[in-house]
Protein backbone atom coordinates (compact mmCIF):
# COMPACT_ATOMS: atom_id res chain seq x y z
CA UNK A 1 0.00 0.00 0.00
CA UNK A 2 1.47 3.35 -1.04
CA UNK A 3 0.27 5.72 1.39
CA UNK A 4 0.76 9.56 1.43
CA UNK A 5 1.87 11.91 4.48
CA UNK A 6 -0.38 15.45 5.04
CA UNK A 7 1.47 17.94 7.40
CA UNK A 8 -1.03 20.25 9.01
CA UNK A 9 1.40 23.32 9.14
CA UNK A 10 -1.71 25.81 9.65
CA UNK A 11 -3.79 27.41 12.33
CA UNK A 12 -2.99 30.92 14.28
CA UNK A 13 0.00 30.05 16.94
CA UNK A 14 -1.72 32.33 19.29
CA UNK A 15 -0.59 30.05 22.47
CA UNK A 16 3.00 31.29 21.36
CA UNK A 17 2.27 34.85 20.83
CA UNK A 18 4.23 37.26 20.31
CA UNK A 19 6.75 34.64 18.80
CA UNK A 20 4.15 33.69 16.30
CA UNK A 21 3.11 37.23 15.07
CA UNK A 22 4.72 37.43 11.87
CA UNK A 23 5.46 33.47 11.28
CA UNK A 24 4.61 29.89 11.22
CA UNK A 25 5.17 28.04 14.79
CA UNK A 26 6.48 25.29 12.46
CA UNK A 27 9.07 27.80 11.43
CA UNK A 28 10.35 28.60 14.95
CA UNK A 29 13.68 27.23 15.83
CA UNK A 30 13.72 24.00 18.18
CA UNK A 31 17.17 23.64 19.10
CA UNK A 32 19.58 23.78 16.01
CA UNK A 33 16.46 22.79 13.45
CA UNK A 34 13.03 24.46 12.44
CA UNK A 35 10.21 22.71 14.22
CA UNK A 36 8.85 21.38 10.60
CA UNK A 37 11.93 18.75 10.33
CA UNK A 38 10.87 17.01 13.46
CA UNK A 39 7.45 16.22 12.03
CA UNK A 40 8.61 15.45 8.81
CA UNK A 41 11.48 13.42 9.71
CA UNK A 42 8.74 11.13 11.57
CA UNK A 43 7.34 10.28 8.11
CA UNK A 44 10.83 10.12 6.48
CA UNK A 45 11.54 7.56 9.10
CA UNK A 46 7.68 5.79 8.31
CA UNK A 47 9.15 5.43 4.40
CA UNK A 48 6.57 7.71 3.23
CA UNK A 49 7.70 9.68 0.20
CA UNK A 50 4.87 11.62 -1.51
CA UNK A 51 4.17 14.38 1.72
CA UNK A 52 2.02 17.45 1.27
CA UNK A 53 2.12 20.52 3.84
CA UNK A 54 -0.66 23.16 4.71
CA UNK A 55 0.16 26.02 5.78
CA UNK A 56 -1.84 29.93 6.17
CA UNK A 57 -1.46 31.59 3.57
CA UNK A 58 0.78 34.15 4.78
CA UNK A 59 3.32 31.35 5.65
CA UNK A 60 3.19 29.33 2.33
CA UNK A 61 6.37 31.24 0.83
CA UNK A 62 8.30 30.45 3.83
CA UNK A 63 7.79 26.98 3.77
CA UNK A 64 8.76 26.63 -0.15
CA UNK A 65 12.04 28.90 0.76
CA UNK A 66 12.83 26.42 3.17
CA UNK A 67 12.03 23.07 2.37
CA UNK A 68 11.67 23.59 -1.44
CA UNK A 69 9.85 20.40 -3.57
CA UNK A 70 11.71 17.63 -1.38
CA UNK A 71 14.17 16.04 -3.54
CA UNK A 72 17.15 17.01 -1.85
CA UNK A 73 15.93 14.20 0.43
CA UNK A 74 14.23 11.98 -2.61
CA UNK A 75 10.95 13.24 -1.76
CA UNK A 76 8.40 14.99 -3.64
CA UNK A 77 6.87 18.02 -1.70
CA UNK A 78 3.39 19.79 -2.43
CA UNK A 79 2.05 22.72 -0.97
CA UNK A 80 -1.72 23.32 0.09
CA UNK A 81 -3.17 26.69 2.07
CA UNK A 82 -5.78 26.43 4.85
CA UNK A 83 -7.47 29.88 4.50
CA UNK A 84 -9.32 29.39 8.52
CA UNK A 85 -8.35 27.60 11.11
CA UNK A 86 -11.30 25.22 10.49
CA UNK A 87 -10.54 22.04 12.06
CA UNK A 88 -8.17 19.42 11.66
CA UNK A 89 -9.94 16.78 9.58
CA UNK A 90 -10.32 19.88 6.87
CA UNK A 91 -6.81 19.21 6.21
CA UNK A 92 -8.53 15.41 4.79
CA UNK A 93 -10.47 18.22 2.33
CA UNK A 94 -7.65 20.22 1.79
CA UNK A 95 -6.21 17.30 0.34
CA UNK A 96 -8.56 15.01 -1.21
CA UNK A 97 -7.78 16.31 -4.54
CA UNK A 98 -3.95 15.41 -4.19
CA UNK A 99 -4.46 12.12 -2.30
CA UNK A 100 -5.88 10.95 -5.49
CA UNK A 101 -7.85 7.98 -3.44
CA UNK A 102 -4.58 7.17 -1.32
CA UNK A 103 -4.33 6.28 2.42
CA UNK A 104 -2.88 9.12 4.13
CA UNK A 105 -0.95 9.13 7.40
CA UNK A 106 -1.47 12.93 8.70
CA UNK A 107 0.57 14.82 11.34
CA UNK A 108 0.25 18.02 12.92
CA UNK A 109 3.21 20.22 12.69
CA UNK A 110 4.02 20.98 16.49
CA UNK A 111 4.09 17.32 16.89
CA UNK A 112 7.81 15.63 18.60
CA UNK A 113 7.54 11.94 18.67
CA UNK A 114 11.14 10.27 19.26
CA UNK A 115 12.29 6.64 21.19
CA UNK A 116 14.08 3.53 20.61
CA UNK A 117 13.13 1.76 17.64
CA UNK A 118 10.64 4.34 16.86
CA UNK A 119 11.23 3.82 12.54
CA UNK A 120 10.54 0.18 12.74
CA UNK A 121 7.33 1.21 14.70
CA UNK A 122 6.41 3.51 11.85
CA UNK A 123 7.11 1.29 9.25
CA UNK A 124 5.09 -1.75 10.32
CA UNK A 125 1.93 0.82 11.30
CA UNK A 126 1.94 2.99 8.02
CA UNK A 127 2.47 -0.52 6.12
CA UNK A 128 -0.30 -3.00 7.92
CA UNK A 129 -3.27 0.17 8.98
CA UNK A 130 -6.40 -1.22 7.79
CA UNK A 131 -9.47 1.70 8.38
CA UNK A 132 -7.25 3.86 10.51
CA UNK A 133 -4.89 3.70 13.37
CA UNK A 134 -4.37 6.18 16.36
CA UNK A 135 -0.85 6.55 18.38
CA UNK A 136 -1.71 7.00 21.79
CA UNK A 137 0.69 7.97 24.37
CA UNK A 138 0.81 8.13 28.58
CA UNK A 139 -0.21 11.25 30.28
CA UNK A 140 -0.31 12.44 33.73
CA UNK A 141 -3.39 15.30 32.80
CA UNK A 142 -5.54 13.45 30.67
CA UNK A 143 -7.93 16.67 30.92
CA UNK A 144 -5.59 18.05 28.59
CA UNK A 145 -6.31 16.06 25.53
CA UNK A 146 -8.45 13.77 23.47
CA UNK A 147 -8.53 10.58 25.55
CA UNK A 148 -9.44 7.19 24.58
CA UNK A 149 -11.88 5.03 26.45
CA UNK A 150 -9.49 1.65 26.12
CA UNK A 151 -11.55 -1.81 26.81
CA UNK A 152 -9.94 -4.55 28.59
CA UNK A 153 -8.79 -5.93 25.62
CA UNK A 154 -7.00 -2.80 24.32
CA UNK A 155 -9.72 -1.56 22.07
CA UNK A 156 -10.42 1.41 22.14
CA UNK A 157 -14.71 2.30 22.60
CA UNK A 158 -14.43 5.80 21.82
CA UNK A 159 -12.53 9.41 22.26
CA UNK A 160 -13.53 11.70 24.76
CA UNK A 161 -11.69 15.43 24.00
CA UNK A 162 -10.70 17.11 27.38
CA UNK A 163 -13.09 15.24 29.31
CA UNK A 164 -14.01 16.41 32.57
CA UNK A 165 -14.25 13.08 34.53
CA UNK A 166 -11.14 10.59 34.08
CA UNK A 167 -11.66 7.98 31.28
CA UNK A 168 -7.93 7.13 30.82
CA UNK A 169 -4.29 8.74 30.74
CA UNK A 170 -3.85 7.41 26.96
CA UNK A 171 -4.23 10.58 25.27
CA UNK A 172 -4.33 10.82 21.24
CA UNK A 173 -1.56 12.39 19.66
CA UNK A 174 -1.22 14.27 16.63
CA UNK A 175 -0.39 11.45 14.81
CA UNK A 176 -3.24 9.70 12.57
CA UNK A 177 -3.48 6.96 9.53
CA UNK A 178 -6.33 6.58 7.59
CA UNK A 179 -7.56 4.89 4.63
CA UNK A 180 -9.44 6.14 1.41
CA UNK A 181 -12.67 6.80 2.79
CA UNK A 182 -11.41 9.53 5.15
CA UNK A 183 -12.13 12.64 3.20
CA UNK A 184 -15.71 11.41 2.57
CA UNK A 185 -15.73 10.80 5.95
CA UNK A 186 -15.04 14.60 7.21
CA UNK A 187 -17.79 15.86 4.28
CA UNK A 188 -19.85 14.04 7.04
CA UNK A 189 -19.16 15.32 9.65
CA UNK A 190 -21.34 18.61 11.16
CA UNK A 191 -19.08 21.15 12.41
CA UNK A 192 -18.89 21.76 15.78
CA UNK A 193 -20.07 24.52 18.53
CA UNK A 194 -16.88 26.30 17.95
CA UNK A 195 -17.26 25.89 13.99
CA UNK A 196 -14.75 23.22 13.25
CA UNK A 197 -14.38 19.82 11.66
CA UNK A 198 -13.36 17.73 14.60
CA UNK A 199 -10.63 14.69 14.35
CA UNK A 200 -12.32 13.54 17.50
CA UNK A 201 -15.70 13.28 15.52
CA UNK A 202 -13.35 11.30 12.40
CA UNK A 203 -11.77 9.31 14.71
CA UNK A 204 -15.38 7.94 16.30
CA UNK A 205 -16.92 7.87 13.25
CA UNK A 206 -14.18 4.69 12.47
CA UNK A 207 -14.30 3.73 16.01
CA UNK A 208 -18.60 3.12 15.30
CA UNK A 209 -17.57 1.22 11.88
CA UNK A 210 -14.92 -1.14 13.90
CA UNK A 211 -12.23 0.14 11.76
CA UNK A 212 -10.13 2.03 14.17
CA UNK A 213 -6.80 -0.16 15.84
CA UNK A 214 -4.63 1.95 18.36
CA UNK A 215 -0.54 1.97 18.24
CA UNK A 216 0.26 2.51 22.34
CA UNK A 217 3.68 4.17 22.75
CA UNK A 218 4.60 3.31 26.02
CA UNK A 219 8.07 3.42 28.10
CA UNK A 220 10.91 4.55 25.78
CA UNK A 221 8.87 6.88 23.75
CA UNK A 222 8.59 10.59 23.84
CA UNK A 223 5.68 12.95 23.10
CA UNK A 224 5.56 16.30 22.84
CA UNK A 225 2.94 18.90 22.04
CA UNK A 226 5.43 21.72 20.66
CA UNK A 227 2.14 24.69 20.98
CA UNK A 228 2.99 26.17 24.21
CA UNK A 229 6.00 28.61 25.27
CA UNK A 230 7.21 25.89 27.84
CA UNK A 231 6.85 22.93 25.55
CA UNK A 232 9.00 24.91 23.19
CA UNK A 233 11.85 25.05 25.33
CA UNK A 234 11.23 21.82 26.66
CA UNK A 235 11.78 20.19 22.71
CA UNK A 236 14.72 22.36 22.81
CA UNK A 237 16.30 21.01 25.64
CA UNK A 238 15.60 17.48 25.25
CA UNK A 239 17.10 17.28 21.44
CA UNK A 240 19.72 19.21 23.05
CA UNK A 241 20.58 16.45 25.69
CA UNK A 242 20.07 13.61 23.48
CA UNK A 243 22.38 14.91 20.53
CA UNK A 244 25.45 16.50 23.33
CA UNK A 245 25.40 13.35 25.23
CA UNK A 246 24.57 10.55 23.17
CA UNK A 247 25.55 11.86 19.71
CA UNK A 248 22.43 11.05 18.40
CA UNK A 249 21.22 13.57 15.59
CA UNK A 250 17.47 13.77 15.61
CA UNK A 251 15.79 15.21 12.69
CA UNK A 252 18.71 14.65 10.45
CA UNK A 253 17.14 15.10 7.33
CA UNK A 254 20.00 14.44 5.07
CA UNK A 255 20.95 11.14 7.06
CA UNK A 256 17.54 9.95 6.96
CA UNK A 257 17.58 6.56 4.70
CA UNK A 258 15.13 6.02 2.38
CA UNK A 259 13.33 2.86 1.38
CA UNK A 260 13.12 2.54 -2.31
Amino acid sequence: MTRKGIILAGGEGTRLLPLTKDRSKQLLPIYNKPMIYYPLSILMLGGVKEILIITTPRDNKEFRNLLGDGSQWSLSISYEEQNNPNGIAQSLLIAENWLKGSSSVLLLGDNFFFGHGLPDLLKNTFNNSNGSTVFLHNVADPSRYGVANIDNNKNILDIVEKPSEFISNWAVTGLYCYDQDASNYVKEIEPSNRGELEITDLNNRYISENKMQAQFLGQGYTWLDMGTHESLLEASNFVKIIESRQGIKIADLDNIPINE
